[in-house]
């Protein structure tokens, strides 16, 4: 019997999906959740799992938990991905009401321990909110990565404590604008472009398939 995989986030992980009645087509979005879908769907034709998207565009770890009873619990996933982080560092850096405390690790933590308490089986993935140096992040980059590494480490520390898989996204575009510029996987230092995307679901997929949540 084939597992359902949803992936929960931001406009990162939303990017453009359909919403409800939505073809197959456009219900996964054009971004990082449609290949890591297409991949193993190619590669399991036989498994039968169904991957679904409850990303939205500038959520930040409060809404998530705002909405998670009818965007996850409700859903019953096998396996849980979540990637937040970067929205809620974005009203810090803007100095926007809604940033005026930081309650990144208080609700994310919040959001795990619902989760295991009402569906213990659940599996969980959890990945790393990242940054490049160009477009928005450029006139304060050093307050942007500041926070952006304390959320990592964060995540990170929540990864281990709730048993999760851990994906370390800022690594790898680290290495990548190595290569090439940031914004050629970073379009405005937030946002992936195609390139971007893609290097997330190699990752992605490479945590996940070399770890015992391994789908088969």
């Amino acid at each position: 019997m084939g597992k359902i995989i949803l992936f929960q986030g931001d406009s990162i992980t939303d990017c453009l999906r359909g919403r409800e009645g939505a073809d197959p087509n456009h219900a996964l979005g054009v971004g990082y959740v449609n290949k890591i879908a297409g991949e193993l769907s190619y590669q399991l034709p036989e498994a039968g799992h169904q991957f679904i998207n409850r990303g939205i565009s500038g959520d930040r770890v409060s809404d998530l938990f705002a909405r998670w009873n009818e965007d996850a619990i409700a859903l019953k996933p096998d396996i849980l991905s979540i990637l937040i982080g970067v929205n809620d560092t974005w009203r810090i850096m803007n100095k926007l009401p809604s940033g005026v405390t930081d309650r990144f690790e208080r609700a994310y933590r919040l959001l795990l321990e619902e989760t295991k308490e009402v569906l213990p089986s659940t599996k969980l993935v959890l990945c790393e909110p990242f940054v490049l140096r160009t477009g928005v992040t450029v006139a304060e980059w050093e307050g942007w990565r500041g926070k952006v590494d304390a959320q990592r480490t964060i995540v990170k520390q929540l990864a281990e404590e709730f048993d999760a898989v851990f994906v370390p996204f800022q690594q790898a575009f680290d290495q990548a604008a190595e290569q090439a510029a940031p914004d050629y996987w970073l379009f405005d230092g937030v946002h992936p472009t195609a390139a971007g995307h893609h290097l997330m679901a190699v990752e992605w997929l490479k945590a996940v398939q070399n770890s015992r949540l391994a789908l088969g």
